[in-house]
């Protein structure tokens, strides 16, 4: 079977075309944006140049059985253009319908397109059969694309499957989840003790399992799913696993939630404290049965993972 990868150099797209090329019945095509990226020697290589409307998918998609859209412009805690919106509209959204109908085009059989679950909102527990409520330019984007996506299977019976997961973590993890590892590794007192949520996360090694099996499972075409650790912790506890995968004492002072909303409301940083202090649980009950799915790796072994590769 030929599989193309979206973002083939990119944290999830590497690691998902090493693990495609370890099971040895996949021959794996690669997109990348510029000709410096690297791939595995394996991988069949194709430079598509930045991604949008008028991106040509021609020469990648060819004899392709089914395609995993990695490839976006992700959530930034701070753009800087001036429409990010639009931006987004252009690249995952458009970007997004186009190679989707060109692979249908060439007779590609599924189409996989790892969305987020802010396609469902911020603050919450959540079940695919809720509805979408983005908050932000990026989760309307992907709500728009998995719209675009659904029409395109409509009309042309290629298989869509969309994939909504939480957080990913794992080696080579960036932005806010290496900035605590950073804080929790050098020491750093946080004023997380008395944090009572509950936050779903996903490892990427799990992810990386379910996209596996979402690439030929014949139970989960059209289909939505959420996905998770199957295991939700709160902030302090996971601040507590991270400094016990470090062998480093969990450096925590306990202040008050309501305290730090206030504190963060103060300083323009609302976001970053929903993200410490909120709930946002998945159930991924629908991945379980209808995949047969379970998270091959625990909690406790996927932060060790990605602590060994900080």
């Amino acid at each position: 079977m030929r599989v193309l990868v979206t973002g083939a150099n990119g944290f999830v797209g590497t690691a998902l075309t090493t693990r495609l090329i370890g099971e040895g019945r996949y021959a794996v095509v690669g997109t990348v944006r510029k000709a410096s990226a690297k791939l595995p020697a394996s991988v069949m290589r194709v430079e598509v140049g930045p991604l949008g409307p008028e991106t040509d998918w021609q020469s990648a998609i060819r004899q392709v059985d089914t395609v995993v859209h990695v490839a976006a412009r992700v959530h930034m805690m701070s753009d800087t253009i001036s429409n990010p919106l639009a931006e987004y509209r252009r690249v995952n959204v458009a970007g997004t319908a186009t190679l989707a109908r060109q692979a249908a085009s060439a007779g590609v059989k599924r189409f996989v397109f790892l969305s987020s679950v802010k396609v469902n909102g911020e603050s919450g527990c959540y079940t695919e059969a809720d509805t979408p409520a983005p908050e932000d330019a990026y989760g309307i984007s992907k709500h728009e694309a998995e719209m675009a996506l659904r029409e395109i299977a409509k009309d042309t019976g290629m298989e869509v499957v969309i994939i909504r997961p939480p957080l990913v973590y794992g080696p080579g993890v960036r932005a806010n989840f290496l900035a605590l590892m950073r804080a929790v590794s050098r020491g750093i007192p946080l004023p997380l003790g008395a944090v009572d949520n509950r936050r779903s996360f996903v490892a990427l090694s799990n992810l990386v399992d379910f996209i596996v099996t979402c690439i030929e499972h014949p139970a989960v075409a059209n289909e939505t799913l959420l996905l998770s650790d199957g295991e939700d912790l709160s902030t302090t506890d996971l601040i507590r696993r991270l400094a016990r995968a470090m062998g480093r004492p969990a450096r925590l002072l306990a202040v008050p939630p309501s305290v730090l909303i206030a504190g963060a409301a103060l300083l323009g940083q609302r976001d970053i404290a929903q993200r410490l202090l909120g709930t946002l649980q998945v159930d991924i009950s629908k991945a379980r049965q209808l995949a047969q799915w379970e998270p091959p790796t625990t909690v406790d072994e996927g932060l060790r993972l990605t602590v060994a590769a900080l």
